[in-house]
């Protein structure tokens, strides 16, 4: 796993990359979460091909269970993929509300999620 920083202002953003499974099970999430909170990181990048596609089935409560913490620890969470694969109506609401939230963002590019922490 490496971890590539970028800055926008005062805010530290942490893109995380792996050829390997980032994030498996709900504590994988919180350990990432806590590491990167312990390396002073305000905000963090994740790509969807790091992420298990159980993540993506709501009904796993994988993907709820994370990014309520994320939430709730106020960490800001970009996840960069092609979820049009994702034909779900759940979980395209779930991607549609997260969006709109500005906390959790579901982004095509880093770009975007880099846009999007600056706003």
């Amino acid at each position: 796993m490496t971890i590539q920083s970028h800055e926008i202002g005062t805010i530290k953003i942490a893109e995380v990359t792996s050829d390997d499974m980032i994030i498996q099970l709900v504590q994988d999430g919180l350990d990432l979460m806590g590491n990167i909170y312990y390396q002073g990181f305000d905000k963090v990048v994740l790509y969807e091909k790091n992420i298990t596609p159980e993540f993506f089935d709501l009904k796993t409560k994988i993907a709820g269970e994370i990014l309520q913490k994320f939430s709730n620890y106020r960490i800001g969470l970009a996840i960069v993929g092609d979820f049009s694969k994702y034909e779900s109506k759940s979980m395209k609401d779930f991607i549609f509300e997260s969006n709109k939230t500005k906390h959790i963002n579901f982004v095509n590019t880093l770009e975007d999620a880099l846009k999007n922490f600056s706003k």
